[in-house]
């Protein structure tokens, strides 16, 4: 099981800098509070993970990898520091939603969807410059800034990988969320830039289209759906531009190297958004994230499909092998 998430409840001053106001979320290990940099006078967002465990190594890589990133569209790290209890990382204070809120509140146009994918993939052509590959990219890590123009950071750079780094990660563990994975990651292939842009396509998809592309109800099926490839975005929006829709076909390749860059990806979503229809938000449903019901379905299926499908099916191995990965590394986080 996860460490449990640390509170600051009777804290005063954290690393003698910074003053907790109140908290903001938190997690199965970690948690987020405002707090006022007493320095500078500013609010931040101070991520707070317990200093044992996995998490806390994940946290000091993430910090480090913030280090090295300095692009709007990457949510800013001012500071990092740890004390005999816990890890902490001081980032800017950005208030707005993320953009899975967005999705399941109906609240983002097919023209804020795409400039604030298109954001995201400049935050994203940023850190591959840099060698960093994300592994995490999803909506809930990806904050859309309060105010009348679309302003998207890419957030929770805590699987995050220098293309040349050892990962955390063990040996045949999946990182990421399953139904934002990408084929070959599923199937246990290295992680790579055009996992991410992958990534970016499912959630234009689920943009447009109204509903995951992926998603069926069960793990096992959604790792069967992205085994068989996404149908295309025509078949449920039609009224699409044509460069629009093959940019977003092309991000969901089945073959990696059939995909765009990230900055090739930005590139054609502006050149389509000219063309673009203005259309209100689809409302989505609340489930594909949701980690304790994920978890607990996840074993349960895992249980019985071991028991009945194995023996006939070995054709579902690599699946079942990433799943079993993947089930590890969510009972491990929470």
């Amino acid at each position: 099981m996860g460490e449990a998430a640390p509170a600051l409840t009777g804290i005063e001053l954290v690393l003698n800098r910074y003053r907790p106001l109140r908290p903001l979320g938190s997690g199965g290990s970690g948690s987020v509070w405002l707090a006022r940099d007493e320095r500078t006078g500013l609010d931040v967002a101070l991520k707070i993970v317990a200093r044992e465990g996995k998490s806390a190594a994940r946290a000091e890589r993430e910090a480090k990898t913030a280090a090295h990133l300095r692009h709007p569209a990457c949510l800013r790290a001012y500071g990092f520091g740890r004390d005999s209890r816990h890890v902490y990382i001081a980032y800017e204070f950005v208030p707005g939603q993320t953009y899975r809120e967005a999705l399941r509140a109906g609240e983002l146009t097919d023209d804020e969807a795409i400039e604030a994918c298109a954001q995201v993939c400049d935050g994203l052509a940023h850190a591959h410059a840099a060698g960093i590959l994300h592994r995490d990219v999803k909506p809930s890590n990806v904050l859309l800034a309060d105010g009348d123009r679309v302003s998207a950071r890419v957030l929770d750079f805590g699987l995050a990988q220098m293309a040349d780094a050892e990962t955390l990660t063990e040996a045949g563990d999946v990182p990421g969320t399953l139904a934002y994975i990408s084929p070959e990651r599923l199937a246990g292939g290295e992680a790579t830039q055009a996992a991410d842009v992958w990534a970016v396509g499912v959630m234009l998809w689920e943009a447009f289209a109204g509903r995951h592309p992926f998603w069926r109800g069960s793990m096992l099926e959604t790792a069967r759906a992205i085994e068989a490839g996404a149908r295309p975005l025509a078949e449920f929006r039609p009224d699409l531009p044509k460069p629009l829709l093959r940019a977003v076909d092309g991000a969901l390749a089945k073959n990696p190297a059939r995909r765009p860059t990230a900055r090739e990806l930005a590139d054609a979503l502006r050149g389509a958004a000219a063309t673009a229809v203005p259309r209100p938000g689809f409302r989505l449903p609340t489930r594909i994230e949701s980690g304790q019901a994920v978890t607990a379905v996840l074993a349960a299926l895992l249980a019985g499909w071991i028991s009945s499908a194995l023996p006939f099916y070995p054709s579902s191995w690599p699946v079942l092998l990433a799943l079993v990965a993947l089930a590890t590394t969510l009972l491990r986080e929470r």
